[in-house]
């Protein structure tokens, strides 16, 4: 099997997901996570149905393969299957803006990437409930649907959407950088509250930027695959690779990105330096 029929598949699957989720979406109630990693955070049966669909979708095909998924059956852990971490391994967040799907707020994904050797070469980030399907491989291009997409090969300027993470406290307090960006009047800011999507709308063109402060694997990985792809750059925080990915050991830590075009990347980072 190639990366485009990998490719083909993952898209499948989360539109199976996304339409689980549908089901529950305005039904369900907030539950929270109990295992270190998670530091409460929200989580719904919705999500577990979903991460069960795409796993019982993975495993039989990809037999060899790892998985790492945000949710667990107990919700005692994340789930961390990764025979070879170093190998091909598939990443996995049944809902990305799961505080949005609670609140009936429309902003949330599907998102299914895959790691080999530490390196994105294939992401889906599925928009539910507009019903767009974002996909990337290696060597394939980036995808709207059925429109190519490409990351802003512009600077910053004053029309410039530029997209925050609606949780941006650092050790308990907001970084001088995030006031920064607030206090500005030049680039247009958005908080959408899924990760996944902001950084994918870097991808499609529709932002110049997007930062996340406390995200997971599972909220970079697919839109890693689909920015890269599409033209884009990102790193962390500090202006260093975030791929190629260390597996082992991974138990949740936090991956936080910026992800931008490729003009807008050093003026965004160069503050977020200068201002900690």
């Amino acid at each position: 099997m190639t990366l485009a029929h990998d490719l083909q598949y993952a898209a499948g699957l989360a539109r199976g997901a996304g339409k689980i989720i549908l089901e529950h979406y305005g039904k369900v109630a907030r539950l929270t996570k109990t295992h270190a990693a998670a530091s409460d955070e929200a989580v719904t049966d919705a999500d577990r149905a979903a991460q069960r669909y795409i796993v019982a979708g993975l495993r039989p095909r990809y037999p060899d393969d790892g998985i790492v998924g945000e949710e667990s059956e107990t919700g005692q852990s994340i789930t961390f299957e990764c025979p070879n971490p170093a190998g091909r391994n598939w990443v996995i967040d049944p809902i990305d803006g799961t505080n949005n799907f609670i609140a009936g707020l429309g902003n949330f994904c599907v998102c299914i990437g895959l790691l080999d050797e530490g390196f994105p070469v294939l992401g889906v980030v599925y928009d539910v409930t507009r019903d767009i399907l974002y996909t990337a491989a290696r060597g394939l291009a980036a995808w709207e649907n059925n429109k190519q997409i490409h990351a802003p090969q512009t600077p910053l300027s004053d029309s410039s959407i530029v997209m925050f993470t609606s949780n941006l406290l650092t050790e308990n307090r907001c970084p001088n950088w995030a006031c920064k960006f607030l206090a500005q009047q030049t680039w247009k800011l958005r908080i959408l509250g899924s990760a996944a999507l902001e950084a994918t709308y870097v991808a499609s063109g529709v932002a110049h930027g997007a930062v996340t402060v406390n995200g997971k694997l599972w909220d970079v990985t697919a839109a890693a695959a689909i920015i890269l792809e599409a033209g884009g750059v990102m790193t962390d925080l500090r202006g260093n690779a975030i791929f190629t990915f260390d597996l082992r050991r991974y138990n949740g830590a936090k991956v936080p990105f910026l992800a931008a075009g490729p003009q807008a990347h050093r003026p965004l980072l160069e503050m977020i330096l200068a201002h900690p």
